[in-house]
């Protein structure tokens, strides 16, 4: 199952990062400084009312507020092969 993006995970939904669709270099490195490493643990929180920005999101304990544009570039791995790897990892 190909991954899919933070921004269309539901809230109350964990997942763990596959990493990011092409985006500018030090955006990723900003992501990757915030928490955003392969295998990180996210959990969806919050969304703006009527889809707009930002996501209230946890990442490995940490609240992180993103644009839904950010958010879209975030890849996941899809929630069962998740926690399956997320075993594996530890």
């Amino acid at each position: 199952m190909p991954p899919l993006s933070l921004a269309t995970l539901a809230p109350g939904m964990t997942a763990r990062v596959a990493g990011f669709a092409p985006l500018a270099a030090d955006l990723a490195d900003r992501l990757v400084e915030l928490g955003f490493d392969d295998g990180a643990e996210v959990e969806t929180l919050h969304r703006a009312p009527l889809g707009g920005d930002p996501i209230a999101v946890r990442v490995d304990g940490t609240l992180v507020a993103l644009r839904r544009a950010v958010a879209d570039c975030v890849l996941l791995y899809p929630p069962e092969q998740g926690d399956e790897r997320g075993d594996q990892a530890r």
